[in-house]
């Protein structure tokens, strides 16, 4: 993910086929990319246009040892875990969610040495990401030096500035192999647009050699030129296109539907209970057992997706 000389970062970006063509696929097809060990960022944020489809898909084709980062990580982060599909996860924060607290999960499985809970600060997060989309190998920031956090992270630098002589902290660019990114609307060349905040969706695109997104729905090429301004994520950048409706769900996607609030307050409720005993449950139930996206989404039930969906539209009702 991580940190690769910029002449490596140049012929890898050399080699990528950037031609527009069509390149929409199945979940599963899209999930046969992804090797086991791959390094992969997961864009959105906490519950935010999480790519659950994607994530969904993964652990079902039963992935291994996946290097996970993402600005702030959910419950989607316990699921990697407790399925084996990864066992190391860089991020910020790592929780069920705001109102549900600190992972049960992510203690369970780093204070019993069964995983890797890397934590950085936001800022220096989306810098690592923002250095890889750039091209360069570190960045310059200040977060970070008045924690202990720092101390902690054997990959950072700290130096005096050649123009100020203040301190800095030096942060790696962060180059996964592959993004997993989910939209509102893309068109089947990858050209997508996103509604709402972007979080740090755009460089990571930039960043990961290979991007793989999911969608919402798949519109024309047409519709997306006739508002370019709304284009955050640039074809040449997509390997990857899968239309999958509610493709974050039991998370939200702006301006479409909320979080399915029962469905989490129920899942986080079993995980109070036993959360070992909790979380493999959950995932035989919503991951092994169905045999589609579409039976997921049943599972989750019609009432609770068209509840979250009337709750995402109504920020555009007059």
């Amino acid at each position: 993910m991580l940190t690769l000389a910029y002449n490596e970062l140049r012929r890898r970006t050399g080699e990528r086929d950037r031609s527009l063509r069509e390149k929409v696929m199945s979940l599963e097809a899209a999930a046969a990319l992804v090797p086991d060990g791959a390094s992969v960022g997961i864009g959105g944020s906490t519950l935010s246009r999480t790519p659950m489809a994607m994530i969904w898909a993964l652990i079902r084709a039963g992935r291994k040892e996946l290097v996970c980062a993402r600005s702030i990580t959910s419950s989607e982060g316990e699921l990697l875990l407790a399925s084996g599909a990864s066992r190391h996860v860089l991020t910020s924060w790592f929780s069920q969610g705001i109102v549900w607290g600190v992972s049960r999960i992510m203690r369970l499985y780093t204070e019993g040495n069964r995983a890797r809970f890397e934590e950085w600060s936001h800022m220096a997060v989306g810098l690592r990401f923002r250095a890889g989309a750039m091209g360069v190998p570190f960045l310059p920031m200040r977060s970070m030096m008045g924690s202990d956090v720092v101390a902690q992270l054997p990959d950072t630098r700290q130096i005096d500035c050649p123009f100020t002589g203040e301190k800095l902290v030096l942060v790696p660019a962060l180059n996964p192999e592959f993004a997993l990114i989910h939209v509102q609307r893309c068109d089947a060349y990858g050209n997508a647009q996103i509604d709402g905040l972007p979080f740090m969706d755009l460089d990571l695109a930039m960043a990961a050699n290979r991007v793989i997104l999911t969608t919402e729905r798949i519109v024309s090429n047409d519709q997306i030129r006739r508002a370019p301004d709304q284009t955050k994520i640039p074809f040449l950048t997509v390997d990857a296109v899968v239309e999958v409706p509610f493709g974050s769900a039991p998370h939200e996607c702006y301006g479409l539907y909320e979080p399915l609030f029962k469905h989490l307050d129920a899942y986080a409720a079993q995980l109070r209970q036993n959360p070992e005993e909790g979380i493999a449950a959950y995932l035989e139930r919503f991951f092994y057992g169905p045999k589609s996206w579409t039976e997921y989404l049943d599972l989750l039930g019609l009432e609770e997706l068209l509840d979250a969906s009337r709750r995402g539209k109504s920020i555009y009702d007059d």
